[in-house]
């Protein structure tokens, strides 16, 4: 399976949540600027999502004030975290995700920073499992048990967009170019404790034909509550 045309640089902005709501104090952000990813990024070295495949440092690469993401059809991807945790705030990723086959899930995410899974919470702010990139995803991930709340909208994800989430004590609300479409309903799904933002390829070899997988990321930033 062949890869659309090389992608290039975003352009402007777009329309944010950050300029929406009032967004103003960025905690920290990363606009991929130089060669390399910064030290500010903890990079997977391991297995992949749930053991398929493996995550290697070697799938990113930044270039032109963009980040890549690569997976080859054998599930060599890659993942990377932000070293540093909140206890709410805001996140904004700029981001667009190169059409292909379904079992690569690009993924923009909040993780507990005492690894914790599931109690300590899971925020996919920006998920898609379908290969044309259409159909956006957000999931909330809490309890014990691992329950789930879910939302869902049509975006033509291999174009560049902005998600968003806003996280508070009493709200997890998700974004795409400062529109809502997902926000918590039960209280007790709100994470409880310090988190962090992470950017993945997640390789699902169960969900679609072996093939290449991209994302690019413009850029990445952290608003204050």
């Amino acid at each position: 399976m062949a890869l659309a045309a090389p992608l290039v640089s975003s352009g402007d902005d777009g329309t944010t949540a950050a300029q929406k709501y009032g967004w103003n104090t960025i905690v920290r952000q990363d606009n991929f600027d130089g060669d390399t990813v910064s030290s500010s990024w903890g990079m997977y070295d391991g297995p992949g999502h749930a053991g398929n495949g493996r995550r290697s440092p070697a799938a990113f690469s930044v270039k032109d004030g963009i980040l890549t993401v690569t997976g080859t059809p054998d599930g060599t991807t890659g993942g990377m975290a932000w070293k540093q945790g909140s206890l709410y705030g805001r996140w904004e990723t700029r981001a667009r995700y190169t059409a292909g086959t379904s079992a690569y899930h690009p993924v923009l995410l909040l993780w507990p920073d005492k690894e914790d899974w599931p109690v300590g919470g899971e925020v996919d702010y920006s998920e898609v499992g379908d290969g044309t990139r259409q159909n956006l995803d957000f999931f909330l991930h809490y309890g014990q048990d691992n329950q789930q709340e879910h939302g869902s909208t049509k975006v033509d994800m291999t174009q560049w967009h902005n998600y968003a989430v806003e996280w508070t004590k009493d709200h997890v609300v998700g974004y795409v170019d400062g529109t809502e479409f997902f926000r918590n309903k039960n209280p007790a799904a709100v994470p409880p404790r310090s988190m962090h933002a992470t950017i993945q390829l997640d390789w699902f070899p169960e969900d679609g034909e072996k093939g290449p997988g991209k994302m690019e990321v413009d850029w990445i930033r952290q608003y204050s509550i």
